[in-house]
C-alpha cells in the first residue's frame, strides 16, 4: 500500500469516528488493519515493517482520533496480543486479539508466586488434565489489574516429574470462572495497584492453551522479552520521569542549587541516550521478536526512573515530603507520572522488580548477550524430588 493510500485511510477512518463512540473508531481501526501493523492482515495488521506503527499512530493523532486503549490494557497490548499472535491458533486469534485493542477485555499476567521469588521457572501452580479440561490449583502474586482483567496469561506446572523448565504449560485462563479469588495488596504508595490471586480446582479448557503442553517456559520467555520492551520501550524526548524533573527547574527557579544542577544535566544526557539506544534496538527488531537485549533497557529505565525521582525530591526539599493520599484506592490506568513528586519516587521503587528484578536482568545480558559463563546451578532435579542439598 503506498503512503498516500494509507494516509488517505487514516484521515477517513478519523473523521468518520472523531465525534462518535471509542470502542468503535477502534474496532474499525482494527479491521482496517491499522491496530498493530506488523501484525498479518486479518488480525489488526498489514504485514507492514513494524518501524510504520509510530508513524501511523502519530498520523491518527495528528488527525484528532480517539487514542487506543493502551493506557487501560497494558498487559493485553504489550503480552497477550503478541504472544498470541505468535503462540495461539486461528480461533484464538480470531476470538481475542480485536478484544484486546478496543478495551472491551482487559488482561492481566500470572507469573510471579510467592515461593518463587525471581525464579520464574520455579512455579508451584498445578494445572491436571480433567478431560477436556485442566483443573488449576494455587497461588499468584504481584498480579496488576487482576481485579479488573476478564482474561490472564496463566503459568502452571503440569508435570512434576520432569525438570522445572520442562514441566510448564501456557494457558488463557478466565478471571471470571468458579474458584477464582483475588485480593487486594496495598503498595507503599497507599494504592492497590496490583493483587494476589488464588485457585481453587478452576477449569480451564484445553482449547486455552497456548502452546504445547510442557512448552510453557518457551512460550513465558517470549512474553517477559514483550514485557521489557512494553515497559522500556518507546521513549520519546524529555518524557517520562525526566520530563517531571526538568520541568520543575524549569517553572520553579527559587528552587535551584548549582550543586545539583549537573547531576539534572547528567541525568537528562542519560535519559537521552536511553532513548536512542531504544530506537536503535527497535530498527533491529523489525523482522524478529525481542530478545534478551531488551533486559538493558528495561534495567536503564528503572535506575533513570529511580534516580529521576530521587533527584525531584531532593530539589523539592521538605515540600517534597507531602503525600497525597494513603488510602486504599485502585488506580484506573498504569500511569507512572500520576501524583506528585512523593507518589513517583514511591512508585519507581517497583520499576526495578516488575518485569524481572535488575538482578536477575543482569544475569540474563551476562549469560545471553555477553556469552559469560552460566552462574553454577543447583536445582537440576525435577520439582516432585525437592531441591538438591
Amino acid at each position: 500500500m503506498a503512503d498516500r493510500e494509507l494516509s488517505d485511510q487514516i484521515a477517513d477512518l478519523a473523521a468518520t469516528h472523531a465525534t462518535g463512540d471509542r470502542r468503535s473508531y477502534l474496532g474499525a481501526r482494527y479491521d482496517a488493519g491499522l491496530a498493530w501493523v506488523h501484525f498479518p492482515r486479518g488480525h489488526g495488521g498489514l504485514g507492514l515493517p513494524r518501524t510504520e506503527q509510530a508513524a501511523v499512530d502519530a498520523e491518527f493523532t495528528r488527525h484528532g482520533a480517539p487514542a487506543t486503549a493502551q493506557a487501560d490494557n497494558v498487559i493485553g497490548y504489550g503480552m497477550a496480543a503478541p504472544i498470541i499472535l505468535e503462540f495461539g491458533t486461528d480461533e484464538q486469534r480470531n476470538t481475542l486479539l480485536r478484544r484486546i485493542f478496543t478495551g472491551e477485555d482487559i488482561w492481566c499476567q500470572l507469573f510471579s508466586e510467592p515461593g518463587a521469588g525471581s525464579d520464574l521457572a520455579a512455579v508451584a501452580t498445578r494445572a491436571v488434565q480433567d478431560g477436556a479440561d485442566w483443573l488449576v490449583t494455587g497461588q499468584k502474586v504481584w498480579t496488576s489489574f487482576a481485579h479488573t482483567a476478564k482474561w490472564a496469561i496463566l503459568l502452571a506446572r503440569t508435570d512434576p516429574d520432569v525438570s522445572k523448565h520442562a514441566g510448564l504449560t501456557y494457558f488463557i485462563a478466565d478471571m471470571t470462572a468458579p474458584g477464582v479469588e483475588v485480593r487486594p495488596l496495598r503498595q507503599i504508595t497507599g494504592e492497590a495497584e496490583f493483587n494476589e490471586v488464588f485457585f481453587t480446582d478452576v477449569r480451564v479448557p484445553d482449547s486455552a492453551r497456548l502452546g504445547a503442553p510442557g512448552q510453557g517456559w518457551a512460550v513465558a520467555q517470549s512474553t517477559l522479552m514483550n514485557e521489557r520492551m512494553a515497559i522500556s520501550g518507546g521513549a520519546e524526548r524529555e518524557s517520562g520521569m525526566i520530563a517531571a524533573l526538568a520541568g520543575l527547574w524549569r517553572e520553579r527557579p527559587e528552587l535551584r542549587r548549582p550543586a545539583l544542577h549537573e547531576r539534572l544535566m547528567r541525568l537528562w544526557v542519560e535519559a537521552e541516550a536511553y532513548r536512542f539506544s531504544g530506537e536503535r534496538q527497535r530498527q533491529l527488531l523489525l523482522a524478529g521478536r525481542p530478545g534478551p537485549e531488551g533486559s538493558g533497557s528495561k534495567i536503564t529505565f528503572a535506575r533513570l526512573n529511580q534516580e529521576s525521582t530521587a533527584l525531584e525530591l531532593e530539589i523539592l526539599g521538605e515540600e517534597g515530603l507531602q503525600h497525597e493520599d494513603w488510602s486504599l484506592r485502585r488506580p484506573t490506568e498504569s500511569n507512572l507520572l500520576a501524583g506528585g513528586a512523593t507518589h513517583r519516587y514511591l512508585r519507581a521503587k517497583g520499576n526495578s522488580i516488575e518485569g524481572g528484578t535488575s538482578e536477575i536482568l543482569r544475569n540474563v545480558i551476562a549469560e545471553r548477550v555477553l556469552g559469560l559463563p552460566r552462574e553454577p546451578r543447583v536445582d537440576g532435579r525435577p520439582p516432585s524430588q525437592g531441591q538438591q542439598p
